[in-house]
């Protein structure tokens, strides 16, 4: 017997073995059908997927033997990774030099050997795709084709498996990155939140205190520092809405469409020439109402404040359709840029449109509504015509 020798670039080879992560790994059902398979096609009793160790040949898929490794120094996998060529052949390892009084011969009648190298993207031998019988034979042409394409899919389900947990290695770093980012952006405007209300509530002592005593210029200093302090203030509140906007509990109760937009409109206290159409049919509704209101409440508000016609007109609409409701609001306000209606609910997004009170949006309020509307299982999206009209159509899920 002769043991197989040691490739060249045997430390880089291993490895390539080990970046799979598949030593000593369970069987899966995708190698064992190809084992299965070319087992059939060569109609031997044994075919294995194997993974070349260090001192161990590990057997990822074991069609007709119980055990899962062998010693490397007695494998003919060990010989077949030496080949230049796409397939290792023995036709009868008897009268092989290499193979006589080899354990596997003697013990186990492994007479008939054939092996394709499992050689991935950067040119590393792994393992082999192998049968083995126990009688001596040739191969066909239908056979060396097949056991050759057979092995490149073992490499493609080595490369996918490999790529997917690198996917879901660097999906769990994203999301703990994320969560360390809410908490930050957390801690820091609820910090920030107390000084901006003492800075306005100091704003207003001083201009009712002093106030006689500051020329023009200084009372607009005061007044810009109190708009600015105020202004702040709501971004720092929208952003905490935006990262507690995937905490949606998932309490879910009945309730009337139109009650909830007739408490919707009275919380906007609307002092513009606006007429709100709501859906003609009234819906009994069964979902997150908190939830919902929120999602309204941001749409008509930005219906009423990115409007420049005299009369506001908001159309709400209402659908149910196997298990979500699907809702529109549709306004005749000043319009989304086509190019900018792909990444409206991008967070910190805007149009550079200022509203009715010449204040330009922060670019959380739609990123929020996005973030709540997945929460609840559904989808929106927008269309616009520039200057004419907006329409956000959005869908969640009916609860059971």
């Amino acid at each position: 017997m002769i043991s197989p020798s040691i490739p060249e670039n045997e430390a880089a080879r291993l490895r390539a073995v080990k970046s799979y992560n598949l030593l000593d790994t369970l069987p899966e059902s995708d190698f064992d059908t190809i084992t299965a398979l070319i087992a059939s096609l060569f109609n031997v009793p044994i075919a294995l997927v194997t993974l070349l160790d260090a001192d161990r040949n590990f057997l990822k898929s074991h069609y007709g033997v119980p055990f899962n490794d062998s010693p490397r120094d007695i494998s003919f996998c060990g010989h077949a990774i030496l080949t230049d060529d796409d397939i290792f052949v023995v036709e009868d390892s008897r009268q092989d030099i290499r193979f006589q009084n080899n354990p596997l011969v003697k013990d186990h009648n492994a007479i008939f050997y054939a092996g394709a190298p499992l050689v991935n993207k950067d040119g590393f031998k792994l393992g082999t795709l192998c049968v083995f019988d126990t009688k001596p034979r040739k191969i066909s042409k239908i056979q060396r084709d097949a056991l050759i394409a057979l092995s490149n899919q073992v490499v493609n389900l080595f490369e996918l498996r490999k790529q997917n947990k690198e996917l879901i290695e660097t999906k769990a770093v994203l999301k703990e990155r994320n969560e360390e980012l809410k908490s930050f952006a957390g801690t820091v405007s609820h910090d920030m939140k107390m000084p901006l209300a003492n800075l306005i509530v100091t704003s207003d002592i001083i201009k009712v205190k002093y106030g006689k005593k500051l020329d023009e210029k200084g009372l607009e200093y005061l007044n810009y520092l109190k708009s600015a302090s105020l202004n702040l203030s709501k971004y720092i509140t929208g952003l905490l809405e935006h990262y507690e906007s995937d905490k949606i509990d998932n309490e879910t109760e009945s309730f009337d469409l139109h009650h909830l937009l007739e408490e919707i409109v009275d919380l906007l206290n609307i002092n513009l020439n606006c007429e709100i159409n709501f859906p003609d049919k009234n819906e009994e509704l069964y979902c997150n109402r908190a939830a919902l209101e929120q999602v309204f409440l941001n749409l008509i508000g930005n219906s009423l404040k990115y409007n420049d016609k005299e009369e506001i007109i908001i159309d709400i609409d209402c659908k149910k359709q196997d298990d979500h409701y699907f809702f529109t609001v549709k306004d005749n306000g000043i319009g989304i840029p086509k190019e900018k209606q792909k990444e409206i609910f991008n967070l910190f997004s805007t149009i550079g449109n200022v509203d009715r009170n010449g204040n330009k949006g922060h670019g959380i309020g739609l990123s929020t509504v996005r973030n709540i509307v997945q929460s609840l299982g559904g989808t929106i999206s927008v269309s616009s015509i520039e200057g004419e009209s907006t329409t956000f159509e959005f869908s969640i899920l009916i609860e059971q």
